[in-house]
């Protein structure tokens, strides 16, 4: 994809919320009665919250930021494209704020959804204000795409993309680990299912795993854009 021609230009981005203002957002009526994953959505606001006075970036991961933004082609700017009730957004959204932070980065976050979840594998025109920039930066596997979030953008000066980060960090085997908990056990209701499947979902999320995981993101962030930089170009 020629990254020239994105749909992100400077006026584009800055119409994106700041983190406070997005949280703020995340407990409103307005926001709250549009279509969740899986049902209504729920207040995550005081979660995040909680989640980024706790956000810590380790010395290598902040030491890290500020040589990147040194260089005369590092980068300026981070482009989030979430929505909260994503497990996957909670955990790396208050991470990636520290880090626009350590870095002394602007950040704009951006809704995927509309009134309705996505759940297509591309996003039709017209059905989010933001279904434009979630077609640029599909998740695509063995020939197939998602609209997977959260979505990391970093861009240089004069809005230069640089590298962008989907969903989760390589070393979370998201699909083992998720599949394994929602798979169905022998002698049990589809009730009993639901109720595990959510009671050992959120005692991972709440685990010390999710925020290695968290970590994990920050770093492959940072020696992606690292590779960018050094080299010219990301493998693949």
């Amino acid at each position: 994809m020629d990254r020239t021609k994105s749909v992100v230009t400077a006026k584009r981005f800055e119409q994106g919320m700041t983190f406070d203002r997005y949280l703020a957002w995340i407990a409103t009526p307005e926001n709250l009665r549009r279509e969740g994953s899986m049902g209504p959505r729920r207040d995550w606001s005081g979660y995040l919250r909680a989640e980024y006075e706790r956000a810590r970036l380790t010395g290598h991961q902040v030491g890290s930021i500020r040589w990147l933004v040194a260089q005369p082609t590092g980068p300026r700017r981070i482009l989030a494209l979430v929505e909260e009730w994503s497990s996957d957004c909670r955990r790396d959204l208050p991470m990636v704020a520290r880090l626009a932070e350590a870095g002394g980065l602007e950040l704009r976050i951006f809704l995927r959804d509309g009134d309705k979840s996505a759940r297509a594998p591309r996003p039709e025109p017209g059905s989010s204000p933001n279904a434009d920039i979630m077609g640029e930066f599909l998740n695509e596997k063995n020939g197939q795409t998602w609209q997977s979030i959260p979505v990391f953008v970093f861009y240089g000066e004069d809005m230069r993309y640089l590298y962008h980060y989907i969903e989760y960090p390589a070393i979370y085997h998201k699909d083992r680990v998720v599949g394994q908990i929602r798979a169905a056990r022998s002698g049990e209701k589809a009730e009993e299912t639901r109720a595990r499947v959510d009671r050992e979902f959120f005692a991972l999320q709440a685990s010390p795993f999710f925020q290695l995981w968290a970590c994990a993101g920050i770093d492959e962030m940072l020696s992606a854009l690292h590779e960018r930089l050094a080299l010219g170009s990301l493998e693949g």
